[in-house]
């Protein structure tokens, strides 16, 4: 109970001071609201005129440093997130967040969980051979990849499957001819859409899971655990499962939730150049136009994200090995 306790405590406490930054970074960008929107439209409006526009939406620096922040935590946490100041002016940043989600929990999601299965369990098979023919080739070839940039992984499939072979189509989420809805034929045109920038994203991360988990597997094989069940006659098959993986892979659980962190921030690349309308291309596009509704939502979303992962992740090492139960 005291491990609970510890630990819901450090993450409200996590949270609070993240919100808080994500409270005061956006204020400290050059440029405001006012002057972008007053590029944006191209009207001569004075200031003070497009200053009251703005407070429609929810945009008041007139009222005082600590009341917007007490304003803010109080929106943030009942979900009155406000309107969209930026380029879609007016509109609900609750209606854009639940149009972008589902791009990006279906692309950025999926493709992150399929290359740390993936990639452990190549990483499992080529540490306990060592030696043999996956783990002559498969780290050096992976060292490559996993510190390719996202971007320019992405606009090589582009040139190579869009532009020059024409197999695949080069950006956005499904065919803008195609009518959305349960028909094989959207169905179709979301997952062909969907190819390029998911397999950007598995070849930039399931390099670094492959190679930690091979490491880890070299390093539980010479245990004496797993020499005392070798000597047992069990079979290799749960020896390496049962024993060695298991063990080997409580520290690629925490690895999966403080990679999610950087996987968000290259899902923000990825979308932008497949122009994948997603919580990444929201995000950039928020910042681009100083939307502090937008862009201060998403900041908060994408940090729930990596706390509650990184919260799952310590109760499902815990289950995996109570004595970190001890340890924490």
């Amino acid at each position: 109970m005291r491990f609970v306790v510890r630990r819901l405590s450090m993450f409200l406490f996590t949270l609070w001071a993240a919100m808080t930054l994500n409270f005061f970074i956006p204020r400290f960008m050059p440029g405001n609201p006012v002057q972008a929107l007053q590029a944006r439209i191209r009207v001569k409006e004075s200031p003070a005129a497009l200053a009251s526009i703005l407070s429609s939406f929810g945009y008041k620096p007139n009222a005082g440093l600590v009341p917007q922040y007490l304003t803010y935590l109080k929106d943030m946490l009942t979900g009155q997130w406000g309107a969209s100041i930026g380029l879609s002016l007016g509109e609900p940043v609750r209606d854009i967040i639940l149009q972008a989600a589902p791009w990006t929990l279906g692309l950025i999601g999926l493709t992150t969980v399929v290359a740390f299965a993936l990639g452990n369990v190549a990483g499992i098979v080529a540490g306990w051979r060592r030696g043999g023919t996956l783990d002559s080739w498969l780290p050096s070839t992976l060292v490559v990849t996993a510190n390719l940039p996202y971007y320019w992984v992405g606009m090589l499939l582009i040139l190579l499957f869009a532009t020059t072979l024409n197999w695949l189509p080069p950006d956005f989420n499904y065919d803008p001819t195609i009518l959305p809805g349960f028909s094989p034929g959207f169905i179709g045109s979301v997952l062909q859409h969907a190819v390029l920038p998911a397999f950007t994203l598995l070849v930039t991360s399931i390099g670094g899971w492959i190679l930690t988990m091979r490491n880890n597997m070299i390093t539980t094989v010479a245990e004496d655990y797993v020499r005392m069940a070798r000597a047992k006659g069990l079979a290799d098959r749960k020896i390496m499962f049962g024993y060695a993986a298991r063990n080997a892979m409580l520290p690629n659980i925490s690895g999966f939730a403080m990679s999610l962190g950087f996987v968000l921030s290259g899902s923000v690349l990825v979308e932008y150049v497949f122009n994948y309308p997603g919580l990444g291309y929201q995000l950039l596009n928020a910042v681009d136009n100083n939307d502090y509704p937008l862009m201060q939502v998403l900041f908060m979303l994408y940090t729930v994200a990596v706390l509650v992962a990184l919260l799952a992740a310590d109760f499902f090492m815990v289950w995996l090995d109570p004595r970190a139960r001890e340890k924490g």
